[in-house]
């Protein structure tokens, strides 16, 4: 074919962006309880994550709309190269292999053929008194009418050794990820996809407000006294694409409400006012309209609950 580059096609099947992240200067390192085989979450400094999908070919920004190939992510980290500089920093790359491979079969033993719906609907609910109950209301300060709503709408569990599996629930109402916390652990259940951990109030909503954990959620509803019109959400800490579709079907629903809002409760961080614009953009597109609501005490809305309630 006239005009085919052979060398590009060498780059998009050889060179992995996961590679790319290791070795680069300065180096990315590997989340391992928030990666999967099929999204490797890298972090590198305070508030930058990159996920790397499609066996390592591709990459998405989850605090932006960036993603793309290999040479997108060149440039996305260094804006100031130009393509043919792009293309000598991936020669040196082609067929090199990450090591992700090795550090993810090193992880806990597998739950075998069992869907993530499957293990969640296994564990005993939420009930006052649990090992669950005792690490949220104890440790968390979160109230019992909080738990108690958490428990009806079943979005918490008990999990293992005194954990809390918090759900996220796919447009069908079906389990679709799990994540899980306790006194010492944090992370999630393998094979799921995120889309949006929420509890709702018990009249029509018009009010989203998302946070980044679960807990962040449930503490704001703790401080509101769950309020009829809102949707207590939470996105698990990075967008990915069941979790943009799940917020944007939020937003659709609420959109033709003349109250409709979009609260973004991020952390009040460096990553929390990147989420947070990126909350705005989706709102603006939605047509409806957008609030920061920053917690006034500490990191995230946990930090704010406890110190009241303490």
């Amino acid at each position: 074919m006239a005009g085919h580059d052979a060398e590009l096609d060498q780059f998009r099947a050889g060179v992995s962006c996961a590679a790319l992240l290791e070795r680069l200067p300065p180096p990315w390192f590997l989340d391992k309880q928030e990666s999967t085989r099929r999204a490797l979450k890298y972090r590198r400094g305070q508030g930058e994550v990159l996920i790397v999908n499609h066996d390592g070919r591709g990459w998405w920004d989850p605090l932006s709309a960036a993603k793309g190939d290999v040479f997108d992510l060149v440039q996305h980290l260094d804006p100031s190269l130009s393509f043919g500089q792009v293309r000598q920093v991936l020669r040196p790359f082609v067929d090199l292999s990450p090591t992700f491979p090795e550090v993810l079969r090193a992880r806990q033993p597998s739950e075998g053929n069992r869907s993530v719906a499957q293990r969640w609907n296994a564990q005993p609910r939420l009930r006052r008194g649990s090992p669950a109950w005792d690490y949220l209301s104890t440790g968390r300060r979160l109230t019992a009418e909080v738990l108690l709503a958490a428990a009806d709408a079943d979005v918490v569990r008990q999990g293992f050794k005194g954990s809390a599996w918090f759900a996220h629930r796919d447009e069908l109402g079906a389990v679709s990820h799990v994540e899980s916390r306790g006194h010492a652990f944090k992370g999630a259940l393998s094979g799921g996809r995120k889309t949006l951990f929420r509890l709702a109030g018990s009249g029509p909503v018009c009010r989203i407000v998302l946070a980044e954990a679960p807990i962040d959620a449930l503490s704001l509803a703790a401080i509101e006294g769950i309020r009829t019109d809102t949707l207590y959400a939470a996105t698990g800490g990075g967008m990915g694409p069941g979790t943009l579709q799940a917020i944007e079907r939020a937003l659709v629903g609420i959109a033709g409400s003349p109250d409709a809002l979009l609260a973004s409760a991020a952390d009040a961080n460096r990553a929390g006012e990147r989420f947070a614009e990126r909350h705005a953009e989706l709102a603006a597109a939605a047509g409806v309209v957008f609030q920061r609501l920053p917690p006034p005490v500490g990191v995230d809305w946990n930090d704010t609950l406890r110190g009241r309630r303490r």
